[in-house]
């Protein structure tokens, strides 16, 4: 399924190879320290395989949105974690270009790992800069991709260093192209997606895409009182996207005519407020959403509809929030059809960004076959678009 090399397919030995990883990780807001280590954890097994193999390892990230040289978002502390996830001495640099980094470079040995500091220090990053890609090229031999939740962004760490060095993907990056590319190319059936989320219009690509391929398509989050309006209902006072309800008139009658099921909420919960200082909450049929009150959550008929669609299929994609998973009130809808993904004999993929940190928060997040890393990078793959960072990889 993966076309691209990957660093089983290169001589590592002896090589000084770069590195970007996706260690743009969750900091704690007074002492900065790694809050959630999952994005480091990744990148694991591509570290160990390069040390392991005499490569001299050289390691690249953003951190956050920097704006300039923020101190906060120095990588020391992202540094010290991967130090203890090793258990080995990870040389931490002061600088990511530069005659200082590469004096470092070549004083490493075969196995040893460095980390560059904070890639997005310099805005030439995000320009995709190639006279900044040169200097990142000229500390290394070869490039490796494997930060999937930047692959599509091609910025100079992500794409432009791939003019310069010969470049194949880490382990991560296989993992998520031969994961989401067989669902796509290839699923079981029934193949279900399950789309949630504020907005239809972040998903009508995905949903254009896998109009085609799926059996059912599954709609809840605030998105799903775009459809409810275009197909005639009231909503009160819920998020609607009034320039997206031709669309989602289109999209209806698409699924109708190729025999897709489309699955709209039967009933939801509605609220005086979308968060926990609510004092009114209830649960309504769809028709009935009373003018005041705005849509937070599918109801528990729905919950039931929905989880008896996805407990029957063998190869589901879930991407977006049944609701305001982050208040308490409204989070039954999204944890219901966490617990059905579990139950999935097949194939189970979430896509990133929000349902992945529903998944893990929720518990469910071992029970799937696969959570990616990505938020913007799995919409945009399921969209069926080529990503930059991966699309400068070689080819086998």
């Amino acid at each position: 399924m993966m076309h691209k090399k990957t660093i089983r397919d290169v001589d590592v030995k002896g090589k000084r190879v770069l590195v970007r990883v996706d260690f743009n990780v969750p900091l704690d807001k007074t002492t900065f320290a790694v809050k959630d280590d999952t994005r480091i954890k990744e990148a694991l097994p591509t570290i160990k395989y390069l040390m392991e193999h005499g490569a001299k390892t050289i390691l690249v990230s953003h951190l956050g949105r920097p704006k300039g040289k923020d101190q906060n978002l120095k990588m020391d502390n992202v540094a010290k974690k991967l130090e203890e996830l090793l258990g080995k001495p990870v040389m931490k640099l002061d600088d990511t270009v530069g005659d200082a980094v590469k004096g470092a470079v070549a004083k490493m040995k075969e196995g040893d790992v460095c980390l560059l500091e904070n890639v997005r220090f310099y805005p030439e990053e995000e320009k995709n800069d190639p006279e900044f890609s040169k200097k990142l090229a000229e500390l290394a031999d070869l490039y490796v991709n494997d930060a999937f939740g930047t692959a599509h962004r091609a910025h100079s760490s992500t794409a432009g260093v791939a003019q310069f060095l010969p470049a194949v993907a880490g382990f991560l990056i296989e993992k998520e192209v031969t994961v989401m590319g067989k669902a796509l190319s290839n699923p079981e059936k029934p193949f279900i997606a399950v789309l949630g989320g504020a907005k239809v219009s972040d998903k009508i690509g995905v949903i254009e895409n896998l109009l085609p391929k799926v059996n059912a398509i599954l709609i809840g989050g605030a998105m799903a009182f775009t459809f409810l309006k275009a197909k005639g209902y009231t909503v009160g006072k819920s998020l609607v996207e009034d320039d997206k309800l031709g669309v989602a008139t289109e999209i209806m009658k698409k699924a109708e005519e190729k025999g897709v099921k489309l699955h709209l909420p039967v009933d939801v919960v509605v609220a005086d407020k979308p968060d926990d200082t609510a004092t009114v909450v209830k649960t309504v049929k769809v028709g009935e959403i009373p003018a005041d009150l705005v849509g937070v959550d599918i109801g528990p008929e729905t919950a039931k509809i929905f989880s008896g669609v996805i407990v029957n299929a063998k190869t589901v994609i879930w991407n977006g929030p049944m609701g305001v998973f982050e208040a308490k009130k409204f989070r039954e809808g999204t944890r219901a059809i966490a617990e059905a993904l579990s139950k999935v004999k097949g194939t189970t993929i979430v896509g990133g960004g929000d349902s992945a940190s529903a998944i893990q928060k929720l518990g469910f997040g071992d029970k799937v076959s696969h959570i990616s890393t990505g938020g913007g990078a799995s919409l945009e793959f399921l969209e069926g678009r080529e990503l930059p960072g991966i699309a400068v990889l070689q080819n086998k």
